[in-house]
């Protein structure tokens, strides 16, 4: 006689059901991203004109408070020299382009 395995029953959901965020802190966070983007982005806008003819598609790093920028053709190398100068602020990315979105959507 065989014995017929025994059937665990599929188990759903998140792995660790501890660790999840609430959705008032998500809201938080979204909120502070977006008062980052909106520091950067007038930066962005003044200089994108003069930097786009020589520099197209490289990387730019602001800083939000202070406006500082640091440009490479190398994301990692820019974010580098942004870290230099500010090892703990928040920075943002944009590329220097027509829209300053990085990637690909």
């Amino acid at each position: 006689m065989t014995q017929q395995p025994v059937k665990r029953p599929i188990r759903r959901g998140r792995i660790f059901p501890n660790y999840t965020i609430p959705p008032e802190e998500l809201a938080k966070r979204q909120a502070e991203l977006d008062a980052r983007y909106q520091h950067c982005r007038p930066v962005f806008e003044r200089v994108r004109d003069e930097l786009i003819t020589d520099h197209y598609n490289w990387f730019m790093i602001i800083e939000p408070n202070s406006g500082d920028y640091f440009i490479d053709p190398d994301e990692d190398i820019a974010d580098q020299k942004a870290r230099q100068k500010y090892p703990s602020g928040w920075l943002v990315t944009f590329r220097i382009n027509e829209t300053g979105a990085c990637g690909k959507i």
